[in-house]
C-alpha cells in the first residue's frame, strides 16, 4: 500500500520546516504524513536535511525520492543514521541554502525556455549549474545573446506562481507542454502549472518543482556553454554569476 504525504512544498516552496508524524519506516527509508522535502522529479534533485526528534536527536536525510506513486515521498536516511519509530512526531527541516539554489536554478530553466522556444529534449537542475537540451538546429544563437535576454527577464521582476488545471484543460491546451517526449502524469484529475508574469503572460507550463517567487530572485545568471549533442540537439548550460569576459 502506498502512503500519501501532504506535499507542503507544492503550495509554499519557502517553508523550511514542519512538524510531521512518521507513518512508515522500511528498507526504502522514512515516510511522513506531511513534508517540506521535495522528492527527486522532473530533473530537480530531492531535498536533503534532517528530521529532529522530540528529544533533539537529529536524523540526517541524504536524499528524498518518490515511492510507488508521486504522492509517496521517501526520506532516505544517511548511512548509519538512527531511525524513528512509526507514530513518532518529528520536525522535518530541509537544507535551505541548497534548496534556494535549486529553486533559483529551476526558475532560470523556465526562463531559458522562454528565450529559446523550442521543444525540450532533456533537463537537469543543479546547485551551481543546470542544463536544458533543445531540439534546435544551428539557428545562430549565442551564449552572449541568450544570457542578455535571460537577464532582461530577471531584471523585469516578473512574479512566479503556481495554479492548477484539470486533465481535460491540459488536453485542450497541448501547447502548454514544452517537452518533446515527456508528458505530465495524468489520472489524478489535476495538473500543476508554474506561471511567470501577470496571469502567466511570460510563461505557463506544467511543472511540479519548486521555484523562487519572482524572476528577480533568480539573481545574476548566464549561459556558460552551448554544446552540440546531435544534428538538431543543443545543450545550454546555465550558471550563476555574470557572463565571463571572452
Amino acid at each position: 500500500m502506498a502512503f500519501v504525504a501532504e506535499a507542503l512544498f507544492r503550495d509554499n516552496a519557502y517553508l523550511k520546516s514542519a512538524e510531521a508524524k512518521v507513518v512508515a519506516v522500511d528498507g526504502r527509508g522514512i515516510l511522513l504524513d506531511r513534508t517540506v522535502f521535495y522528492a527527486t522529479s522532473g530533473g530537480q534533485p530531492g531535498d536533503t536535511g534532517v528530521l529532529v526528534r522530540a528529544g533533539g536527536a537529529r536524523i540526517a536525510i541524504a536524499g528524498t525520492v518518490t515511492g510507488e506513486t508521486k504522492d509517496e515521498i521517501v526520506h532516505q536516511p544517511a548511512e548509519g543514521a538512527s531511525l524513528p519509530q512509526v507514530g513518532e512526531t518529528v520536525t522535518a527541516e530541509i537544507d535551505w541554502e541548497r534548496r534556494l539554489k535549486l529553486m533559483r536554478m529551476h526558475a532560470a530553466c523556465h526562463l531559458l525556455t522562454v528565450v529559446c522556444p523550442y521543444p525540450i529534449t532533456g533537463a537537469a537542475v543543479g546547485e551551481e549549474e543546470s542544463r536544458v537540451d533543445f531540439d534546435i538546429p544551428d539557428a545562430g544563437v549565442t551564449r552572449e545573446g541568450v544570457s542578455a535576454q535571460l537577464m532582461e527577464l530577471v531584471r523585469a521582476d516578473h512574479p512566479i506562481f503556481a495554479r492548477w488545471i484539470t486533465d481535460e484543460e491540459l488536453a485542450a491546451n497541448p501547447g502548454l507542454v514544452k517537452s518533446k517526449n515527456v508528458r505530465p502524469p495524468l489520472g489524478s484529475g489535476r495538473i500543476r502549472l508554474v506561471c511567470i508574469g501577470e496571469d502567466g503572460a511570460v510563461d505557463t507550463q506544467p511543472c511540479g518543482g519548486t521555484h523562487v517567487a519572482s524572476t528577480a530572485d533568480v539573481g545574476e545568471i548566464h549561459i556558460g556553454k552551448i554544446e552540440k549533442k546531435g544534428r538538431e540537439n543543443r545543450r545550454f548550460r546555465i550558471r550563476f554569476g555574470p557572463l565571463p569576459a571572452s
